[in-house]
């Protein structure tokens, strides 16, 4: 029984008050602190000891800038003001190719709009144009027969030849370059068939 009340009962422990003491000495400066932090005064005070401090550390502060700058320059680097300045101008710079890439958008669309309907009559035109080269090298290809045969050009009066030789040059200059390549193809076959009729 005597082992039970002994370990039922703390041991004694001289440092006990003084924890005591402390945490109580604590608990009061705590409370005392916030009231006086909480304050109007306090807030007064403050703002009026961080105004001092700035006003007398500003002359220390120019001159440190000074300084860096000189410093910064003598070793050929950009300051703060020049990073901020390029900073601005990239932002610029960014702001001004975004307005443009959406402008050449909107232009992008209004000129696939507007031509469409010139590349359909283009191509329209086209074939009219080389559906016709075919019948005038069919025609020129029977009138080097008939020559061959025997018959001259010059049973066509002079004045239709002429019509029809500057109308056959007018119309290769203009269409030669969107010729099919069939006709193309075709094209020395029947120049060397003419040289051979001449």
């Amino acid at each position: 029984m005597s082992e039970g009340q002994t370990n039922s009962s703390k041991p004694y422990d001289p440092m006990e008050p003084f924890r005591g003491m402390r945490d109580a000495y604590l608990e009061a400066m705590a409370k005392t602190m916030t009231e006086a932090v909480n304050s109007d005064a306090y807030a007064q005070a403050s703002g009026a000891m961080l105004d001092n401090t700035l006003s007398m550390s500003a002359p220390f502060r120019e001159s440190l800038e000074k300084t860096m700058l000189q410093v910064l320059q003598q070793l050929s680097l950009p300051s703060r003001q020049d990073i901020i300045g390029l900073a601005e101008r990239f932002t610029n710079l960014e702001m001004r190719l975004d307005d443009m890439d959406a402008s050449l958008d909107g232009l992008e669309g209004k000129v696939q709009k507007s031509m469409l309907p010139l590349l359909q009559q283009l191509l329209m035109l086209t074939e009219t144009l080389t559906h016709l080269i075919k019948r005038m090298d069919a025609v020129e290809s029977k009138l080097g027969l008939q020559s061959a045969r025997g018959s001259s050009k010059s049973a066509l009066p002079a004045k239709v030849a002429k019509v029809q030789a500057a109308s056959r040059a007018e119309v290769r200059t203009r269409v030669a370059p969107k010729r099919s390549a069939v006709t193309k193809s075709a094209q020395p076959k029947k120049r060397i068939a003419r040289k051979a009729a001449r």
